[in-house]
């Protein structure tokens, strides 16, 4: 079983020629699709494993039918929510094709999957303090944080859960978070991150939810007073495959996220804003008119109409764009920026961002009563939802759309180039915006690119636990070294830094296009200058950008990787070899992805002749 995490994007790129081997530039003829193969996402288990998939019916009305037929076909009925158009099954590709055949199924996708975005004086840079002096604390409003659930009983939320839901998918390989083990659960104790399914070799799977909750509406948070829905929306994945090595990690399935965002629009509370601190593939422009933004813009909407704002992370990859669903235009995309006012290194940014908030270095509670240090667009997200509660219960009559735009109108622009043009987005200021204050000078944004991951030198977006597996710089000779004294002093007078907080997987910058035999030589243990920690981020990053990996080729861990650098047996070998290249020199900073998700469309066609794949390898080789 493969999971696929989002519908990637096509974005500009340009690419440097370089030689490369010759390949005959033979005309291919794609044979037209028959209608039930129109129906079928592009390479929907095309390597003949099974694939959890999303069935779009033609109204909710044809369950047991359609049910029925998918019997007949051995395909196999995982969820049937009654009220919806749609039905979870899981399959191979021609067993798939024949359910396509029944005309009460208008498509078939994969049931895409979410990770959790990675992960005070924050609240002054914003103003909530000065809010919070005038008694606006959000009381009356309620802040719904779709996440990996909540410690119930932390004694920073003083009580304010108001309600709780469970929306987990369930499949082989695939447990429920929900407390009954089933696919859905709703009422008390629901989304609870503490129980044993949350729990792998010590660890709390479930933390980013509770702080996610924590920074919104927190009694140390930007709304202390708003009440609380916590709904779970993730499932524990047990592959290492698809968790990058690790025996256990989290992902939200699409069909979860759209049950719970009907739930939402369910609830009779007052509710400020939706938090979505997670996010999948990236996007340069709005992506509304995608197959998964037209899933999830009705949804993002029918909150809106029901004055509620849609509060989505705009993602780590230090992109000039933002991830799904950030990217749908009735969203609320949020980047991260640090204390100095300067755009967090990992953020994305661009127009498709509207807001930037505190996401560096931010405390927030963690289950077990526990308080602790994340960065990432995940904790600027809740900063603009818990705003929203507070301008929300400040004036409960005006539309939550004409609230958002005073927040933009309020806030401390910051000036900065993107997709190489000038853009102006906001940086939060709630205080601002509750004071009624004119239009803020802006903030011009140097142009101050992450370090290169495989420097240990230079400031990072947070303390890195994995810095010392990085190459010791070599030592310099200085003629007036630095006296331990100074150090002392220096470390006496600065105030103590925040407790350490995990790194943030991003881009790297160096830019430099390497070839397959130099990018084997870096992912062959030891005997490379990248570290493996930062090779694994890098991975990471292309099993959300790439449809082909790892869902039809295994390159998720740094021996497979390498062996798909090596690959030249077959053309789609080859094809592949020379796919994962690219999107290594992607991951290292060189900037497009166009030749790449052309030559994957290629990859992905189940009747793609050996013409055809040698052609689009030829065209990703030009680019390295």
């Amino acid at each position: 079983m493969r999971f696929r995490p989002l519908i990637v994007c096509s974005i500009v790129l340009a690419l440097l020629p370089a030689s490369v081997p010759a390949f005959a530039d033979d005309p291919t003829t794609t044979p037209t699709p028959t209608p039930s193969q129109s129906k079928l996402e592009e390479g929907l288990a095309l390597d003949g494993d099974t694939t959890r998939a999303i069935v779009e019916l033609t109204d909710a009305a044809q369950h047991e039918p359609v049910a029925g037929t998918a019997a007949a076909e051995s395909v196999d009925v995982l969820l049937q929510p009654q009220s919806q158009p749609f039905m979870v099954v899981e399959g191979t590709a021609e067993e798939l094709a024949r359910l396509a055949e029944d005309p009460r199924v208008t498509s078939i996708h994969r049931d895409r999957t979410y990770a959790p975005t990675e992960v005070s004086s924050n609240l002054t840079q914003i103003g909530a303090d000065k809010a919070h002096e005038k008694n606006f604390t959000g009381a009356g409003q309620n802040v719904v944080v779709l996440d990996t659930g909540i410690d119930r009983d932390h004694p920073y939320f003083g009580g304010r859960l108001v309600a709780e839901a469970c929306f987990s998918a369930v499949e082989s390989g695939v447990e429920s978070l929900c407390p009954n083990g089933q696919p859905q659960q709703t009422g008390e104790g629901a989304a609870d991150a503490t129980t044993a399914k949350c729990l792998a070799d010590g660890v709390n799977l479930c933390e980013h939810g509770t702080h996610v909750a924590g920074i919104a509406a927190g009694s140390g948070g930007v709304a202390p007073g708003a009440g609380i829905i916590a709904v779970q929306v993730f499932s524990r994945v047990n592959d290492e495959d698809t968790c990058m090595g690790e025996s256990s990690c989290l992902l939200a399935f699409e069909s979860s996220l759209r049950l719970a965002m009907d739930y939402v629009g369910t609830l009779t509370q007052p509710i400020a804003a939706v938090n979505l601190s997670l996010g999948g593939a990236l996007s340069e422009g709005d992506c509304d008119a995608t197959e998964e933004g037209t899933v999830f813009k009705p949804k993002i909407d029918a909150l809106l109409a029901k004055g509620i704002a849609t509060v989505v992370a705009a993602g780590n990859e230090f992109f000039e764009g933002a991830s799904y669903p950030a990217c749908v235009s009735s969203a609320v995309a949020v980047g991260a920026n640090d204390g100095s006012d300067a755009i967090a290194d990992f953020s994305n940014r661009g127009s498709l961002v509207d807001f930037f908030a505190p996401g560096v270095d931010i405390e927030s509670s963690v289950p077990d009563n526990q308080m602790a240090v994340h960065s990432g667009t995940s904790m600027a997200t809740p900063h603009v939802a818990g705003a929203l509660a507070l301008m929300k219960a400040a004036s409960p009559q005006t539309p939550i759309a004409d609230l958002i735009n005073t927040l933009k109108t309020t806030g401390r622009p910051y000036q900065y180039e993107a997709n190489g043009a000038q853009v102006t987005t906001p940086r939060l200021d709630v205080g601002a915006a509750l004071a009624g204050t004119g239009t803020q000078p802006p903030i011009t944004q140097t142009p101050n690119p992450v370090p290169d991951p495989t420097d240990s030198s230079g400031p990072a977006p947070e303390p890195d636990p994995t810095d010392d597996e990085r190459p010791a710089p070599a030592p310099t000779p200085s003629v007036t070294p630095v006296p331990l004294p100074t150090v002392t002093v220096t470390v006496t007078v600065t105030p103590p830094p925040a407790p350490s907080s995990a790194a943030v997987c991003t881009r790297g910058t160096a830019g430099a296009r390497m070839t397959a035999g130099k990018w084997a030589v870096e992912i062959h243990r030891s005997s490379g200058t990248i570290p493996d920690n930062t090779l694994n981020c890098y991975l990471k990053l292309i099993g959300k950008a790439s449809k082909v990996f790892p869902e039809l080729t295994k390159a998720s861990s740094l021996g497979k990787a390498y062996r798909v650098l090596k690959g030249t047996k077959t053309t789609r070998d080859k094809l592949d070899s020379a796919l994962l290249t690219a999107w290594l020199n992607w991951a290292h900073g060189t900037n497009g992805t166009t030749v790449l998700s052309a030559a994957e469309k290629v990859r992905l066609s189940s009747t793609a002749s050996k013409a055809s794949l040698k052609k689009a390898t030829k065209n990703v080789l030009k680019s390295l």
